[in-house]
């Protein structure tokens, strides 16, 4: 499964992947690219798109693009933060639908 990480995501939270392969934004060359560019541009290379930004979905026509979105909801986009929702993250992966957000929470 590949798997991108949004900007606002430590790189460091890739390593709780290690059956997948996981990219960052920056790592693409496409930091700072808005997202529905951003969206069109992953759906091609990737599976999933994981993401802090809960506006994602509503400003967004999700089922134009053919990769499933994870939107993590934690206190901060902090690494610590982020880490306990990877187990939650890793049960969804299989079931997680192109063209839809999953959000995925404490």
């Amino acid at each position: 499964m590949k798997i991108l990480l949004d900007e606002c995501i430590d790189r460091k939270l890739a390593r709780d992947f290690p059956d997948c392969e996981v990219k960052t934004v920056p790592q693409m060359g496409w930091a700072g690219v808005k997202n529905s560019q951003l969206l069109a541009l992953a759906q091609v290379e990737f599976d999933v798109f994981i993401t802090v930004d809960r506006n994602l979905s509503f400003e967004q026509n999700l089922p134009q693009f053919d990769i499933a979105v994870i939107v993590l909801q934690a206190s901060s986009n902090r690494l610590a933060d982020l880490k306990p929702l990877v187990p939650k993250i890793l049960a969804i992966l299989a079931t997680a639908t192109k063209g839809e957000a999953t959000t995925v929470s404490a």
